[in-house]
């Protein structure tokens, strides 16, 4: 993904927005939030058919099926007692094997200023304005779904390469490889059966124009992969598909939904009831050159 890099180290946040004045996150709100991402991002290693994973000692480390450094390989800390140098050492050496890239998210709650510290220390470039996280604490009520409009949840390859194509052309306009998403999804043998994960696609005369995820561990949820295609935007597919995922991760008994939020689906999120807790700020180590 591409987009305009910050010389600042912490992302914007500025009072009196929408995004401030949302309730604050408890302490176990936030802990699930971060560990459903964390779960996330395990599980996309598993999706991809070139997918990797390493974890011990507090430290997450998860190459899913694409090489792409934001979003398809990440650096985590699953106890915040790690050091943090230990953590990039380590993921210097896991990615560098694979010839990656990866990512570090760092969140604006004070509790990874030693992490944002070391991934500039450690020469990591910031990427990005910051990314929202957002919360939903109830079911969101129903939209109507359009006429002309069929939706499904998906249970066969066919309805992964709708979900596949839909995004490929979404984050095509963040600048997103379009062989990004087949390569994270390829392995359908193990996303299908994964009943952690749901999808949804809408069709319109038979085509595929919007989509969701939603992705359960540890008693909440997170919604990801929202998607329309540039042709059908601002027909109310993204309010449509955002709720039905948003609710029936509540019907399966989740406290809470939680996701990170691109620049245009904020808004929309905000307007449904989903509050921003914190922001990630992302540091990128871009893949190096291989040796002559």
């Amino acid at each position: 993904m591409t987009a305009m890099v910050r010389p600042e180290s912490q992302p914007p946040d500025p009072p009196g927005t929408p995004e401030s004045s949302a309730s604050p996150a408890s302490v176990a709100e936030a802990q699930l939030a971060q560990r459903n991402l964390i779960a996330f991002n395990r599980a996309l290693t598993r999706w991809g058919s070139r997918g990797s994973l390493e974890e011990g000692g507090g430290a997450v480390l998860c190459a899913g099926g694409s090489w792409i450094p934001v979003v398809a390989n990440g650096a985590y800390r699953s106890d915040d007692g790690l050091e943090p140098a230990l953590l990039l050492a380590r993921a210097d050496a896991f990615f560098g094997s694979l010839a990656r890239g990866y990512s570090v998210k760092v969140r604006s709650g004070g509790e990874d200023e030693d992490l944002r510290a070391a991934c500039i220390e450690a020469g990591l470039d910031p990427f990005g304005e910051g990314t929202p996280e957002m919360i939903c604490r109830a079911p969101l009520p129903a939209v109507p779904t359009p006429e002309g409009l069929s939706v499904r949840w998906i249970d066969d390859e066919d309805g992964v390469a709708d979900f596949v194509a839909v995004n490929a052309q979404a984050y095509g306009t963040y600048g997103m490889p379009p062989e990004v998403l087949g390569d994270l999804f390829d392995n359908t043998a193990q996303l299908l059966p994964d009943d952690d994960a749901h999808i949804v696609v809408a069709r319109r005369d038979g085509e595929p124009i919007a989509t969701a995820m939603t992705f359960e561990t540890l008693g909440t949820a997170s919604l990801q992969w929202v998607g329309t295609v540039p042709t059908a935007r601002t027909g109310g597919l993204g309010a449509l598909v955002t709720t039905l995922t948003t609710n029936l991760a509540f019907e399966r008994g989740a406290t809470s939904c939680t996701l990170q939020a691109s620049p245009m689906g904020a808004p929309l999120y905000r307007d449904l009831g989903y509050e921003t807790i914190w922001h990630y700020a992302e540091y990128v180590r871009w893949p190096r050159p291989p040796a002559a």
